[in-house]
């Protein structure tokens, strides 16, 4: 796939570091403004979730810090989140000795999700577009369901890469695994897939619940969405089905695959496919902001 890279990528935009305070204690976030000279083209703010299987990922990776410099250059207010990854339990050295540092599971990652989101929302009167990568795009529809079921404002939209949104890896086609490539075939595995949730969910009740894995579940409070999913990628399995579950329940779903694509294509930008989908997302946020204003 040949795509020319964005025109505005490589312009700065202002960022700025601190924390909101969720259930669990301080969450750090990051604050990107439109470069100075941008006419910003959207009144609603973007809360943007980085993916790295639950466990790894911060707010450094070009997943989290390269697209939203990237949606900041063409105009949107961006938050980003160093939402609490999955760990197990475990003794840490610090000054003061040892310490026992209990694990985090499902619902502390998601909790500190819907903690941001409400916080933006109450500086932003004409409504939040939230958006995540692989695990983020899973934590992101978890926290839609939870917000909606809270009461919470509305949000103008919703978009997902490349996600994971079922407890269990649905059934991947024989098309979709002759297509696949790379160490992922290996690492990316139903098996694999499924116990990495396992270990984000803590327990095997947690799986079956609709925040954690809101694949298969009552969909019908989700606001406009756009999915991206990558064209090699057992992922796309549960993706493919998302969709379909979000059409069936009455939900306006924009769903692309890109062609050629691997897993977590917005994690590296010096790759055609990162623009590519750059511009899926910017183009479909556009309307969506200017609609709300």
């Amino acid at each position: 796939m040949r795509t020319k890279p964005l025109d505005h990528i490589s312009k700065a935009s202002d960022s700025i570091e601190s924390t909101i305070q969720g259930p669990h204690g301080p969450i750090p976030v990051r604050w990107y403004s439109p470069p100075i000279g941008t006419t910003p083209v959207s009144s609603a703010p973007i809360v943007w979730i980085h993916g790295g299987g639950f466990f790894k990922g911060g707010l450094d990776q070009p997943e989290s810090h390269d697209v939203a410099r990237a949606l900041a250059a063409a105009g949107f207010p961006v938050v980003t989140v160093a939402y609490r990854l999955a760990t197990v339990s475990r003794i840490r050295r610090s000054s003061r000795g040892f310490r026992w540092s209990p694990a985090v599971h499902y619902p502390v990652p998601v909790d500190d999700v819907v903690a941001v989101v409400r916080e933006v929302q109450r500086g932003a009167p004409n409504g939040v577009i939230l958006g995540g990568a692989s695990a983020g795009a899973c934590l992101s529809a978890g926290a839609v369901l939870r917000l909606a079921d809270d009461g919470a404002d509305g949000l103008a939209g919703v978009f997902f890469a490349y996600g994971l949104f079922h407890a269990a890896l649905p059934k991947r086609s024989v098309q979709l695994r002759g297509r696949l490539r790379g160490p992922r075939r290996f690492v990316h595995t139903p098996t694999l897939l499924n116990l990495t949730n396992l270990h984000y969910a803590g327990t095997r009740t947690a799986l079956s619940e609709a925040y954690a894995f809101p694949g298969a579940h009552p969909l019908q409070d989700f606001p406009p969405t756009l999915m991206v999913d990558a064209d090699r990628d057992s992922m796309r399995a549960s993706g493919d089905q998302f969709a379909q579950e979000l059409s069936a329940a009455g939900i306006a779903v924009d769903y692309h695959v890109l062609p050629g694509t691997s897993h977590a294509f917005l994690n590296r930008p010096q790759e055609p496919s990162f623009a590519a989908g750059l511009r899926l997302i910017i183009e479909w946020a556009r309307p969506i902001g200017t609609r709300q204003a």
